[in-house]
């Protein structure tokens, strides 16, 4: 990490800081609400635990909606508007939600704090600002502040309400969506171009390519269950926390040792999977872990320890595909169509967000908080043999190498090389964008014949 921040330039630092602390803030902001809503929904108008799930989840409904058309809009008028505007609408949903007294005015808000989809936008202003050689840690930067922003969402989401109340949790996020546009704006600096980026952004003619994949269709349903089985428990787990005699006040130190001791548990499984080439498997042991300890959370004698147990082996399942299923996309993912990969990948977490909640809300409503965690389990079970029969995905990795001055004339013969280089799995040359995608196997890429054929940029 320390030679890749050493060839950062001072643009390239303040980008990636700046729109990491945005994403997060963001992030942290939708996530907070999560341990606190269900507790308490009794003082609001008309709650019910089928509205309490959507008004958990109907975010990510807007998300999902919404995220590509903001990302397409960027392209014609701007990153920094579109990511502008995003924040505006995420704060005044942030402000809806603070003066409501009704689940209905909480859904709303919500749902406008989803219609802040500037993701796209986000990742493809950072693309701008950040050369091909370091891209790929400047958006390793912005997933690691994901989880970050989950785990202190959880810690100090109880704290704050507590403190509060869920209104003063609502009124912090807006707060924090206003530093965000001083950040944008003072901090971040203006991109030397708006282009479009392949490996970040949509591309439509690869759109149907990457959607009837099987291997790829099974990671979205991937992300999609993960998300869906997350917001549907926080229907209950807040209540199962509190019958093991903790006040809320105390949620989050409770939260914070079952995500801390989740995150100590899943590193030397995470070396398995990327450095033994075991990630196939890791994720099927990750997605198992879930299943039982979902169904030991539905259990009758699940308080105490077993209480415990069970949300620390799911928040290290779930922690462990957060971090493995994004590396199978990328190694998955055909040269130069990444971003349009990503786009299908997220839609399909945002959509499982909603129903989540919704299907959460409605079990809970039918037949009690047992039943949210029962139901779960089985969908990850069905889960679990999906990804049972998914091929092992290859050890490859994406690059992205300029062009320079190659002629025109020449790019069907450097394609030609490029394809016979040992190591280089597929490529994809972009004229018009002076890029060539790559998919290796780093462990066997001939790095300097690449080199030969492709000099890097004095």
């Amino acid at each position: 990490m320390r030679k890749v921040s050493a060839l950062l330039l001072a643009s390239e630092r303040r980008a990636i800081s700046g729109l990491a602390g945005l994403y997060a803030s963001r992030m942290l902001g939708l996530f907070m609400v999560l341990p606190v809503l269900a507790l308490y929904a009794d003082a609001l108008e008309g709650a019910t635990p089928l509205l309490v799930g959507i008004a958990l989840g109907v975010y990510g409904l807007t998300q999902a909606t919404l995220q590509i058309p903001f990302g397409l809009l960027s392209d014609r008028i701007g990153r920094k508007r579109v990511i502008a505007l995003g924040l505006i609408i995420f704060a005044v949903g942030s402000v809806v939600a603070a003066l409501a007294d009704s689940i209905g005015g909480i859904i709303v808000g919500r749902a406008l704090q989803g219609g802040g989809a500037v993701a796209a936008a986000i990742m493809a202003l950072l693309a701008d600002q950040t050369r091909e050689q370091v891209r790929t840690a400047a958006m390793a930067t912005i997933g690691l502040s994901i989880g970050v922003s989950f785990a202190i969402a959880m810690v100090i989401g109880p704290w704050l309400a507590s403190w509060a109340g869920l209104a003063g949790v609502f009124w912090f996020t807006a707060l924090l969506t206003l530093l965000g546009l001083l950040v944008l704006w003072r901090w971040v600096p203006p991109a030397p171009r708006r282009v479009r980026h392949r490996d970040v952004g949509l591309d439509r003619e690869q759109f149907k390519s990457v959607i009837t994949r099987p291997d790829l269709w099974r990671l979205d349903m991937s992300i999609f269950a993960l998300h869906l089985v997350l917001m549907a428990i926080f229907v209950a787990v807040p209540f199962r926390l509190q019958q093991a005699g903790i006040p809320l006040a105390h949620h989050g130190l409770a939260y914070l040792a079952i995500m801390g001791l989740s995150f100590v548990a899943m590193v030397p499984l995470m070396i398995v999977a990327e450095k033994k080439q075991q990630i196939k498997a890791v994720c099927l042991v990750a997605i198992g872990a879930i299943a039982v300890s979902l169904a030991t959370l539905g259990l009758p004698f699940s308080e105490g320890r077993w209480l415990f147990i069970g949300l620390f082996v799911f928040f290290t399942g779930f922690n462990l595909l957060e971090a493995t299923l994004p590396s199978m996309l990328s190694k998955l993912a055909p040269a130069g169509a990444k971003g349009t990969a990503m786009g299908v990948y997220s839609t399909s977490q945002f959509m499982g967000a909603f129903l989540g909640g919704t299907l959460g809300g409605l079990l809970a409503n039918t037949w009690g908080l047992d039943a949210v965690f029962i139901g779960c389990a089985v969908l990850a079970l069905l889960w679990w043999l999906a990804m049972w029969q998914m091929p092992s995905p290859p050890p490859l990795s994406s690059e992205v190498v300029a062009l320079n001055d190659t002629p025109p004339d020449m790019l069907d013969l450097l394609l030609e090389r490029l394809a016979e280089v040992v190591g280089v799995e597929d490529v994809m040359v972009v004229p018009e964008e002076r890029l060539v995608y790559l998919k290796v196997n780093r462990q066997r890429l001939d790095r300097d014949a690449l080199t030969r054929l492709i000099p890097p940029k004095s």
